[in-house]
């Protein structure tokens, strides 16, 4: 397997399949295993689903500030459900400290 073996693309669908239960039985805990592999090493889709999971702590313990950090590091790649999720953190202070300048700035991008 392709997953296995440390491509990218593959940890990331993969990762999917096991979120959606598609072709595998669901498995939310695999799907953040695998999500977090490809993300800490820069996959920027994976790095946002990671920061998904994070936040609403399914397949991983809630974990607002680790969230924000991946929201933040799919951001800083361009992507943009991450720039408006990293926005609302710093509107609402969920994971980091309010600061509407930042927040303004993510919702601007």
């Amino acid at each position: 397997r392709a997953a296995d073996q440390g491509h990218l693309d593959a940890q990331c669908t993969y990762a999917i399949c096991f979120r959606d239960g598609t072709g595998v039985p669901q498995d939310h805990t695999e799907a953040a295993r695998l999500f977090r592999m490809a993300g800490d090493r820069d996959h920027v889709e994976a790095q946002y689903e990671m920061a998904l999971i994070l936040a609403n702590g399914e397949g991983a313990p809630q974990d607002h500030a680790e969230s924000t950090r991946y929201f933040r590091l799919a951001a800083d790649q361009g992507h943009t459900d991450a720039h408006y999720n990293l926005g609302k953190c710093f509107n609402e202070g969920v994971g980091v400290r309010p600061n509407l300048g930042e927040a303004a700035r993510y919702f601007r991008l």
